[in-house]
């Protein structure tokens, strides 16, 4: 009979009285015996895989951890959900299923945990998808949980210059211009990816690590050390004693992912030059803890929080060469001290992440990878929300690593329905100074899926067109993407928003001082275009992508999916 102190919140489903000898019998099966009953059953699931070299420390991290669950009293259970690798999807039609991955990996944590009763969940991530899908997982469970990074790459060395995946998509547009040759291309492609981990720079997953951390699912310091690094180890033990603590506790996900948590998230993740795929995740996490989060708070947050991490992809330095100088813990003691971020905010430690830094102690901005607020980067934060007559609700810019005369565009649209002819005109050397290429038809539900550019970003830098041309889309960006893109534009194209509209030789106007994006083209003509667009035809209509398409959300929910 349970007591208000058991632990085992759900798993005496499983365990106790005569009707549940079947499920007893399997019990034993896996490893559990008579001592065992009483303990609270733990879910350890990782995105563990050989696909990609993101998830490969995972399965390694995952044993530590049932370790520290066993020596805290709990009984551990691994099980592994997919993941897909970005990069290797990247500029073909693979990229359709990236994002739908997110929600599986969420989907299938719940179903696992639901079916098996577990009372606690640490979960494993290591590619830019898993680790939203995990932390929504935590949020929808709202059962006890800790998430745990599995860290990343070191960056590649060649001719003294550091290198990572992105170097290697950018070295494919100078190749094409002409200005590498095959040669070179391919000793950067032997030397960007030299260890396992997560890409290496401030990238998607290193961001939504970072986030973990920040929004308090994660143990302090632990998103910044490499894949290859002991610490790894040491933390995922850690969090299989954590999670014990939790339960002991009663804190569950809910309780640390408050408003003013994602309010810290979000601040970090400015501060850092983040990904703009951190919108997406955040406000998808957000809708799973019940928190009314918008796209108006990003730019509220942005607005007061300035970008210091002179990071990857627009700056200088790697993850690792974040960690050296004290990680993420180095930026988040920073802002708390300039009142930047809640300090009172509860964390998976049991206490608040002021408690956690002063626990920590990290050291003062090193002034050269993270520089101190009085002199940033940039005086606002690295993302910015776009809003205007081509995007009424709503678009996301990453200005991290843009100049300041860089802030403003104004130029012609060369218009693309769908990414590859953007791709073939780039290398194709047809795309001239003040472009303004639009890409359509890659939405949530248009595309389906909502595919990554970087192949065409890195691209469009190495053909010599990374700074005197922009990127419009209703798609998304790699975290590894600089330069002027614009994505997540909403309306999509296929929900009828105005980017559908666009015409070659349309002007276009975006501003980021004005938080504005506009299509100078007037309402008349607009509306006479309106009367002659023809819906495309979906483009799968069976299978997971059809399925996605007819459950998936604007850009401006997150894209989640709603039944």
């Amino acid at each position: 009979m349970a007591n208000e102190h058991d632990l085992k919140i759900r798993s005496r489903d499983v365990t106790d009285g005569i009707e549940k000898a079947g499920a007893r019998a399997m019990l034993r099966a896996v490893g559990m015996g008579d001592d065992d009953w009483d303990k609270a059953q733990v879910g350890v699931a990782s995105s563990w895989n050989e696909v990609t070299p993101c998830n490969m420390p995972l399965s390694r991290l995952a044993q530590q951890a049932k370790a520290g669950v066993r020596s805290a009293g709990g009984f551990p259970f691994e099980f592994v959900t997919i993941s897909v690798s970005d990069g290797i999807s990247m500029g073909h039609e693979g990229m359709r299923a990236s994002l739908v991955s997110r929600e599986i990996i969420a989907d299938s944590v719940e179903t696992v945990m639901h079916a098996e009763r577990f009372d606690a969940l640490v979960a494993f991530a290591g590619c830019d998808k898993s680790l939203p899908g995990m932390m929504m997982a935590a949020a929808r469970l709202n059962l006890p949980a800790v998430f745990v990074y599995g860290g990343s790459i070191l960056p590649g060395h060649l001719n003294g210059k550091a290198l990572d995946v992105v170097s290697v998509f950018e070295g494919i547009g100078a190749c094409a211009a002409g200005t590498i040759t095959e040669e070179e291309l391919g000793q950067i492609e032997r030397n960007a990816c030299p260890t396992e981990g997560s890409c290496a720079g401030m990238f998607t997953a290193n961001t939504m690590a970072a986030i973990g951390e920040a929004i308090g699912l994660s143990l302090p310091g632990s998103a910044s050390p490499p894949a290859v690094d002991r610490r790894r180890d040491d933390d995922a033990y850690a969090a299989g004693k954590a999670v014990m603590n939790l339960l002991e506790l009663g804190i569950r996900p809910r309780q640390i992912m408050t408003l003013e948590a994602f309010e810290n998230a979000i601040a970090v993740t400015n501060a850092l030059g983040g990904s703009t795929n951190a919108v997406l995740h955040l406000l998808a996490m957000a809708n799973e803890a019940k928190v009314d989060l918008t796209l108006d708070d990003f730019n509220k947050v942005s607005s007061r929080v300035a970008h210091i991490a002179d990071m990857k992809p627009g700056g200088k330095f790697h993850m690792s060469d974040l960690d050296a100088v004290g990680g993420v813990p180095v930026v988040m003691q920073h802002l708390l001290e300039a009142g930047l971020l809640h300090g009172d905010c509860l964390t998976v430690t049991g206490k608040t992440m002021a408690e956690n830094l002063s626990a920590l102690a990290p050291p003062a901005p090193d002034g050269r990878v993270v520089h101190p607020l009085s002199q940033p980067i940039h005086t606002e934060g690295g993302l910015v929300i776009l809003r205007g007559s081509l995007a009424p609700n709503g678009s996301v810019v990453k200005v991290a690593g843009l100049t300041q005369d860089q802030l403003h565009f104004d130029g012609t649209a060369r218009v693309f329905d769908g990414e590859d002819g953007a791709m073939a005109a780039i290398l194709g050397g047809k795309i001239q100074p003040g472009t303004v290429l639009v890409i359509r038809y890659e939405g949530p539900k248009g595309g389906p899926g909502m595919r990554e550019m970087l192949a065409v970003t890195g691209a469009l830098k190495g053909a010599g067109r990374g700074a005197d041309c922009a990127l419009v889309t209703d798609g998304r960006f790699s975290g590894g993407t600089w330069g002027f893109s614009i994505g997540h534009v909403a309306p999509e194209a296929v929900d009828g928003g105005p980017i559908a509209f666009v015409r070659d030789g349309d002007r276009i106007v975006v501003d980021v001082h004005s938080k504005s994006i506009d299509l100078l083209v007037d309402d008349a003509e607009l509306a006479r275009r309106r009367q002659d667009w023809k819906l495309p035809e979906p483009r799968y209509t069976t299978g997971v992508l059809a399925k996605y398409a007819r459950l998936v959300t604007g850009a401006e929910k997150g894209a989640i999916t709603e039944p």
